[in-house]
C-alpha cells in the first residue's frame, strides 16, 4: 500500500489492487481509518474519526 502523502498526523495511501472501485484514497491516523472517493471528494467509510476530523481530512484532500 503505497503512501501518497503525509500531512500532520494523517497518512494518505492507496491499495494498488483496488481496480474495481472508483478512484479513492485511504487515510490513517493511529488506529483510525477512512476512505474517500475522489471524484467528487466524499467519504466512503469511516472507522473511528470524529466529524470534525473528517471535515479536515476532506479539506486536505480537496487542496491536494
Amino acid at each position: 500500500m503505497p503512501t501518497a502523502l503525509f500531512i500532520g498526523p494523517y497518512r494518505f495511501f492507496f491499495w494498488s489492487y483496488d481496480c474495481d472501485e472508483p478512484p479513492h484514497m485511504h487515510v490513517q491516523h493511529d488506529r483510525m481509518q477512512a476512505k474517500f472517493w475522489l471524484e467528487p471528494v466524499r467519504m466512503a467509510n469511516n472507522h473511528g474519526f470524529r466529524d470534525r476530523e473528517l471535515r479536515e481530512i476532506k479539506r486536505l484532500i480537496d487542496e491536494n
